[in-house]
């Protein structure tokens, strides 16, 4: 696998951190010398080394010390966690031993490892070409146990799929079903409904192509969602495995298989930029926002205000459909346009202790009537201002409900081998106390996009807008 640049994952993951700097922690008996458990990133990320089950221990106890509810964490359930992973690993290997059997753990954080460690150890003794491959099938399967969205492991070169550099990662495709999407909210078809260029442009797809296999499997069965056949289509899926797609262009009747590899490529100039703005039925500002930027609100603000000059404005649309989210603090910003002194969210402790985001009450109102475009693939700082627009008021929502992928603001530890766990800190509430992760936030007005309307170029979301916040 090519190894793939981590400084703007690293400026991302630095921008929606929410702690202080903690010091490495360390454990009694571990060798002078021996590297810190896990460590707040201070620049570039060297190459990353071999994963080994020392680097697991360190993610183990990171997770134990950093992550929000890590203190009232049972450390079985991250051990049975990694356990489950790291024998299905020695499955897909065609290999087991006999010493794959869990050992019996107590509840006690440290006894556990030690216990755990020692049964890893003997195992890919047994194995010794496997133990890489082990240890990180191990590790990731560990996060993966948390069951949190903004829990993950960045490895592999690979950039956190919110990067805000121009190169991408991936098949350049986007579908009606949101990375992270619940199975049991997901609705049938699947379809296309935006090329970024890649491989999907080169194979010809376009929006509206329903998607009817992938790799040989039913992205649906039942009326649900089937997650193993829809995760081919993320940002995460290996490089070295393409990925088959039946596609049905409903207008023409064809039907045909495709095969995409995933990779880095760098998408249309237009879809590079991450604010962008027109004027649209004759005195509404549209302003589409594709992520949340460290200067995502500066930018929306000043675009309005452009459009705003020399003319009479009768309201702003936002279209955030599709934007995946990024900083913990423009979502407030930009909030800071449209009221004052309110907060906007509450960032919470295990022990329901919680801090507030407030409005930034020097930024100047928009004083302009409000429609923000939503969607499933609305996510994280998405959903934070999404919730804060509809609970404060604002404005209206106008979509689908959003993804309900904001468990809270992501921290980065760096590992030994220098790649990176991250987890929040703190968990997110809306501006009324209400959990929004798994759950989202609900539209005004619900406002589907079809594949027809895909294909068709039809955005009915923006025309229901319109009528919402007037035009001329």
């Amino acid at each position: 696998m090519k190894v793939r640049s981590l400084t703007a994952g690293l400026a991302l993951l630095l921008a929606v951190a929410c702690t202080a700097p903690t010091p490495p922690r360390s454990l009694p008996g571990r060798p002078a010398g021996a590297a810190p458990l896990c460590a707040r990133p201070s620049g570039g990320l060297a190459p990353e080394t071999a994963t080994t089950i020392d680097v697991v221990e360190q993610a183990y106890f990171c997770v134990i010390d950093h992550y929000y509810s890590g203190a009232t964490l049972d450390p079985r359930s991250l051990l049975t966690a990694g356990f489950v992973g790291l024998t299905r690993e020695l499955g897909r290997a065609g290999r087991d031993v006999a010493e794959a059997t869990m050992p019996a753990l107590t509840g006690d954080k440290t006894a556990d490892w030690t216990a755990f460690e020692a049964t890893f150890r003997r195992i890919a003794d047994k194995v010794p070409a496997l133990k890489e491959r082990l240890a990180a099938a191990t590790l990731e399967a560990l996060v993966a146990g948390l069951g949190d969205d903004h829990a993950r492991w960045t490895h592999g070169g690979r950039r956190p799929p919110d990067s805000y550099d121009g190169d991408q990662y991936g098949l350049g495709l986007r579908t009606n079903i949101a990375r992270g999407a619940d199975p049991g909210s997901a609705l049938p078809p699947l379809f296309v409904t935006d090329v970024l260029g890649g491989a999907a442009q080169r194979a010809g797809l376009r929006p509206g192509d329903l998607i009817e296999s992938i790799n040989g499997s039913a992205p649906f069965a039942g009326g649900t969602m089937f997650p193993a056949a829809v995760a081919a289509l993320s940002p995460e899926y290996p490089e070295d495995s393409p990925v088959r797609l039946r596609v049905l262009r409903e207008s023409t009747g064809r039907r045909w298989t495709v095969s995409l590899k995933p990779g880095v490529f760098t998408p249309d100039l237009a879809k590079l930029q991450r604010v962008t703005s027109k004027l649209v039925g004759g005195s509404v500002a549209y302003v589409k926002l594709t992520a949340f930027a460290p200067d995502a609100a500066t930018r929306v603000l000043k675009a309005i205000a452009t459009l705003r000059a020399g003319r009479t404005l009768t309201g702003v649309v936002l279209d955030l459909r599709g934007n995946t989210g990024g900083s913990a603090e423009e979502p407030t910003k930009l909030i800071s346009g449209w009221v004052h002194g309110k907060v906007t969210a509450y960032l919470c402790s295990a022990d329901g202790r919680c801090e507030s985001a407030r409005t930034d009450d020097t930024i100047a109102l928009v004083g302009l009537p409000l429609a923000v475009l939503v969607d499933r693939g609305c996510a994280s700082a998405c959903e934070h201002f999404s919730s804060g627009v509809k609970d404060l008021k604002l404005g209206i929502l106008v979509g689908t409900r959003t993804a309900g992928v904001i468990s809270g603001p992501a921290a980065p530890y760096v590992l030994a081998d220098n790649t990176m766990v991250s987890f929040p800190a703190k968990h997110h509430l809306g501006p009324n106390r209400e959990v929004l992760d798994r759950i989202g936030v609900a539209p005004d007005h619900y406002v589907p996009l079809t594949a027809r309307d895909a294909a068709a170029g039809r955005d009915p979301a923006l025309a229901k807008a319109l009528t919402l916040v007037g035009s001329s």
